[in-house]
């Protein structure tokens, strides 16, 4: 059984936008806290973006602060990254995390993740 399942990355032209989707089960829809990761080619892993299922508390990396907006629907155990204004910068395998804080999320220690959903952006 998988925890966390992606979907909706792709490929689009800088300037352009997709939209994200997370779908958890089992464990990880009783997880605080969810958000998404990211690694480029060459890269590490890096924080995109965080969210606690009552949308209390968000946070996101200052690279997509402005461009990305993460959400959830706790009725349907989904988070959604919608990402605007794409760079070349964003091409990434992007992952989805569930923990029992934003702050694991952030730190790369989640409890959870998904398989990863490919988003390349070209210009």
């Amino acid at each position: 059984q998988v925890p966390l399942v992606e979907s909706g990355g792709g490929l689009v032209q800088a300037g352009g936008s997709l939209r994200l989707s997370c779908a958890a089960s089992g464990r990880t829809s009783s997880s605080y806290a969810i958000g998404w990761s990211r690694q480029a080619p060459g890269k590490e892993r890096e924080f995109v973006a965080a969210i606690t299922w009552s949308g209390s508390i968000i946070h996101y990396a200052d690279s997509v602060k402005g461009r990305f907006t993460i959400s959830r629907d706790s009725t349907k155990n989904t988070m959604y990254l919608q990402m605007n204004n794409l760079k070349s910068e964003d091409t990434a395998v992007y992952y989805c995390a569930a923990g029992s804080s934003t702050t694991q999320i952030r730190t790369a220690k989640a409890d959870y993740w998904g398989q990863g959903t490919q988003v390349t952006v070209s210009s």
